[in-house]
């Protein structure tokens, strides 16, 4: 499992055979609060459910995993790792994402 920075999310799904999901583990209300707008397929799975819906993630799709800052996506993307999917962290999370990609994305 590797990280990847925010800047560098939109090369890595050019380099996938198939449109990757850019798994978002955040709660409800961060998602609401700021949230990246990708090519990806975006899903949104709060950390705590990941286990429950795994069946919903297709294997046969890349995953980046986003959080606020890294720490929850980087978990779940270790656990999705462990479960055969093919996956990515997106380091520095949503707030990272701010800075480095699309500063109108708010801070918080």
């Amino acid at each position: 499992m590797h990280n990847i920075t925010p800047a560098q999310v939109a090369e890595w799904a050019q380099q996938q055979s198939q449109r990757p999901v850019l798994l978002d583990v955040r709660e409800a209300w961060e998602v609401q609060t700021a949230s990246a707008r990708t090519d990806a397929l975006d899903v949104h799975m709060p950390m705590q459910t990941i286990p429950a819906r795994l069946h919903e993630l297709d294997r046969s799709r890349p995953i980046a995993c986003l959080c606020h800052h890294g720490g929850r996506s980087m978990q779940v993307a270790n656990f999705l790792a462990s479960h055969g999917y093919e996956v990515v962290n997106v380091a520095g999370g949503i707030h990272a994402w701010s800075a480095q990609v699309d500063p109108s994305v708010p801070v918080y």
